[in-house]
């Protein structure tokens, strides 16, 4: 199965809200990995099946403890059940206890990748050093979330320049990336100009279309079932989008048809 990690290249551009909002409307079995550096959301947006509080030692921390005691790791142990019946790992609580996770990153990366079914990752601000750097470059895809806006697009621009190198973009075997914008689902345009953009600086990245900006449908629950969001112009990007972001992350020979 798939592991993709979302980040961003600054700001908050919606990667916790896609990400759940994903997940919802993934076709097979997937886990929401809460991998935020700065603290993840996830314990704070969602609830358990019984509308109570998600535990939030129970999740990357556990997790995080099993590995450096060495001990036999199923990632299905720290797992939670939300309300929209999504399996999710709760994230760090804020910088310090992720940066206290310290070597075991790597380890996680591992214990995700091993999971049997399709992990999503929201790995937030991707910058170098950053802690969940070893889930982000042994994924199988990564996806950047952008918005439209000049000076966005020119730190995904620089962001991506720094990688380009280490993931071997446009080289055999390289990273696979995805590029989705944050914005108007009707406005094409800011997709190709972003796309056109990048590759002009020998960017190899795949544009994944458009995920609607959508405040009033993110605050209803990106993963809620209500027909207020389901029929809301974010839900539908947002459907549009899941076998884009699954052909990125398959071989290669499929991905290169999206």
């Amino acid at each position: 199965m798939s592991m993709i990690s979302f980040v961003s290249a600054k700001g908050s551009p919606g990667v916790s809200t896609a990400v759940m909002g994903l997940a919802a409307r993934w076709p097979e079995p997937v886990v929401v990995a809460d991998l935020d550096p700065i603290g993840g959301d996830v314990a704070t947006r969602e609830r358990d099946a019984d509308d109570n509080a998600l535990d939030e030692q129970r999740g990357l921390v556990s997790l995080g403890a099993a590995v450096r005691s060495g001990d036999e790791v199923d990632l299905a142990d720290h797992l939670q059940e939300t309300s929209h019946g999504i399996d999710v790992l709760v994230g760090a609580s804020g910088p310090r206890q992720a940066q206290s996770l310290g070597p075991a990153w790597p380890h996680l990366q591992r214990t995700l990748r091993a999971h049997p079914g399709d992990v999503l990752a929201d790995a937030g601000r991707f910058i170098a050093g950053s802690p969940a750097g070893p889930v982000v470059e042994g994924s199988d895809a990564v996806v950047f979330l952008v918005r439209s806006e000049i000076a966005a697009v020119a730190h995904l621009r620089d962001r991506l320049t720094t990688v380009k190198e280490p993931w071997s973009l446009g080289r055999p075997g390289a990273t696979r990336v995805g590029v989705a914008v944050v914005g108007d689902p009707r406005d094409q345009r800011a997709v190709d100009d972003i796309g056109r953009l990048l590759a002009a600086s020998e960017l190899d990245v795949t544009m994944l279309g458009t995920i609607a900006w959508d405040p009033k449908a993110a605050a209803r629950g990106a993963a809620s079932s209500s027909r207020a969001v389901q029929r809301s112009l974010f839900s539908r990007s947002l459907v549009d989008l899941v076998p884009r972001v699954r052909a990125l992350a398959a071989p290669s020979t499929v991905a290169q048809e999206i």
